[in-house]
């Protein structure tokens, strides 16, 4: 599965499903000069217990 801010051209896709299935793995694609967030310590352990909560990943991006 690839989850893309951009638009992926099929050679692209093909190489990250490749590698997905090589390392049995899901690859999140981003682009688009997406930052990820500068969290302290406090408020990465506040994700950490709310994707724990809800079982699922959240990427903190940086507002543009």
């Amino acid at each position: 599965m690839v989850w893309s801010f951009s638009k992926l051209d099929d050679e692209s896709i093909k190489a990250i499903n490749d590698l997905e299935n090589k390392l049995g793995v899901t690859l999140l694609a981003f682009s688009d000069n997406i930052k990820v967030a500068d969290l302290n310590k406090d408020d990465l352990k506040k994700v950490k217990d709310l994707e724990d909560k809800l079982g699922m990943s959240l990427v903190a991006v940086a507002p543009k």
